[in-house]
């Protein structure tokens, strides 16, 4: 037999053909159904809002409420973006709430009984949030105790040394330029329009900055042979991530403009992004979080690490109760109620996971954004507050119970 008359071996079965198209396709939709998993809390955030939607006669997306869910909720998504880093590491913050009281305390007297100058007193708040974290960091990290206790503690003291502040009284009326920062906004900036130009231009910006991020990232996945999406889906997602921006920046601009809590929460997601995703700071609290003893025996400090992130904690929480108080324009013995457990439930609505290792802080914010939707759509509609507290406890079960779904299935315990 002739080299010619040989033929190569196929593993095809006779008779069978193989589709290119279909198998482009099969492809394709597999990508697809990935991507909607990663993504999967983004479109439960569309979920969420199409159905309040819905349900409360479009009153959820009118342009001034729009504009006051970022306003009533900016301090919750400050500390979320705290929380969630404290959880990817393996811990637990229980006293942000408390400590969110004491600094808007400590800003009252500082602004309103001693008068301090606005942006002094907004400083030495911040140092004093920071000293909270150094206390709180140094018995966790140095001294070994757990974040659950040290916290929990934490929470009973500074509620009551809140309350020793405000002498159980409350404390107002602050500066004009102090109150901006919980219920300010950048508005006719460039004179008086029916729609803002500022609002709209900054919304142009950030659109085409995300759509030369996003095609970099493309190209730079192509070039070192990366799998990427279906060029048609990727070009869906952007249309509709810009229709989503652009409709925002309109609700926004047809009503005072840019809240200036906006501006902080876009700084904030800028760069704890940065530092959470490109810095070494950002890679060793997810080595804390997914294995600790291997963090150690790789180098990581994990004990400064842990350290320094209960100071950026105490912060953070500083910041959140400068912005509730700003908003409310009054420090009051009240004030953070609840808080931590708000913060908790947006970072693991948003991703995170109980055991730690994984998390973002863009899942932190939306995750936020869904209670915060939650909590506007249900008072719309009249329900009672024993009914939302009900609903947003299921919400975050779920939240749970599909992380620990998702871990079974993927061979994890």
């Amino acid at each position: 037999m002739s080299d010619l008359d040989t033929k190569p071996a196929s593993n095809t079965p006779e008779g069978a053909q193989v589709n290119p198209s279909n198998s482009k396709a099969a492809a394709w939709f597999s990508h697809v159904i990935a991507d909607l998993g990663k993504n999967g809390i983004f479109v439960a955030l569309i979920v969420v809002v199409v159905l309040f939607s819905f349900l409360t006669d479009g009153i959820l997306l009118r342009p001034q409420n729009i504009s006051n869910l970022i306003v009533q909720n900016g301090y919750i998504l400050v500390l979320a973006v705290g929380m969630v880093m404290v959880i990817i590491a393996g811990h637990i913050d229980l006293s942000v709430g408390s400590v969110a009281a004491f600094v808007g305390a400590v800003s009252g007297v500082f602004a309103v009984t001693w008068g301090l100058p606005w942006w002094l007193s907004i400083i030495l708040s911040l140092l004093v949030g920071a000293l909270v974290g150094v206390w709180q960091g140094f018995w966790i990290a140095f001294v070994g105790i757990p974040a659950f206790i040290v916290t929990l503690a934490g929470m009973l003291i500074f509620r009551g040394l809140a309350l020793v502040v405000l002498g159980n009284a409350n404390i107002g009326s602050f500066p004009g330029e102090y109150r901006a920062l919980g219920n300010g906004f950048l508005t006719d900036v460039f004179g008086e329009f029916e729609l803002d130009p500022l609002t709209l231009g900054v919304a142009a910006l950030a659109i085409i900055a995300l759509i030369v991020q996003q095609v970099r990232t493309r190209r730079g996945r192509a070039a070192y042979g990366q799998e990427v999406e279906p060029l048609v889906w990727f070009v869906g997602k952007l249309v509709l991530i810009t229709v989503g921006i652009g409709m925002f920046a309109y609700a926004l601009a047809s009503y005072k403009g840019i809240p200036v809590t906006l501006i902080v929460l876009a700084v904030l997601i800028l760069v704890y992004g940065i530092i959470m995703n490109r810095s070494v700071f950002g890679r060793h609290i997810y080595a804390i979080g997914g294995n600790l003893h291997a963090a150690e025996l790789s180098g990581v400090k994990t004990r400064n690490v842990t350290f320094w992130l209960f100071v950026n904690m105490g912060v953070l929480a500083a910041l959140a109760g400068l912005i509730f108080t700003a908003r409310l324009n009054l420090a009051g013995p009240k004030a953070g109620d609840g808080f931590e457990l708000e913060a908790i439930s947006a970072a693991f609505i948003g991703g995170a996971a109980v055991q730690g290792g994984v998390g973002t802080i863009g899942g932190a914010i939306i995750g936020g954004l869904i209670i915060g939707v939650l909590n506007n759509g249900m008072s719309i509609m009249g329900i009672g507050i024993e009914w939302q507290q009900a609903v947003k406890g299921l919400v975050l079960l779920l939240a749970v119970a599909f992380d620990v779904y998702n871990k079974r299935r993927s061979g994890g315990r």
